[in-house]
């Protein structure tokens, strides 16, 4: 990863110990509500798995800036290049900054092409928040996403 590759993505504190899937302390601070929601596609051929999607909230408060983790099941290739504001986190996954979104209001189109270390018949992608700026979200349903991918290069939506 490239240092100062990407502002916004560092977690700290209590959120960032949520952002990992740990439970707060009772009477702890959740912060404001938000409803973040992807929507999107993916799409994979010859080893290049093109991602592109758009951050949503539906409030009832704004959100000044979260991250989106794009998970998947195969292995990435060594050198990426990402779109601004994104970052790999591992062997398998890439974050990116939604950059603001208001409140009923939409974040920074986000499109990257990724390439895999091996060419795969198909792959899994998992999208979810990795981080949401210190918002509680009490409707996970619609910022979590599995989608198989063919390796067909045709479109699949989520």
């Amino acid at each position: 990863m490239r240092r100062g590759a990407v502002s916004g993505v560092v977690v700290a504190g209590l959120s960032g110990l949520l952002a990992f899937g740990a439970q707060a302390p009772a009477g702890a601070w959740a912060g404001p509500e938000a409803d973040v929601s992807y929507h999107g596609r993916v799409a994979l051929a010859d080893a290049q798995l093109r991602v592109w999607l758009v951050p949503e909230n539906e409030g009832p408060s704004e959100v000044p800036n979260a991250t989106v983790r794009v998970r998947l099941s195969v292995d990435l290739a060594d050198r990426q290049e990402l779109a601004a504001g994104c970052a790999r986190a591992g062997l398998r996954e890439v974050v990116c900054e939604t950059g603001p979104m208001p409140l009923h209001g939409r974040g920074r189109h986000i499109g990257m092409v990724l390439g895999l270390r091996e060419r795969a018949p198909e792959v899994v992608v998992r999208v979810d928040t990795w981080w949401n700026g210190g918002a509680t979200d009490r409707n996970l349903a619609n910022n979590e996403h599995v989608v198989l991918a063919l390796d067909t290069g045709d479109a699949y939506a989520f």
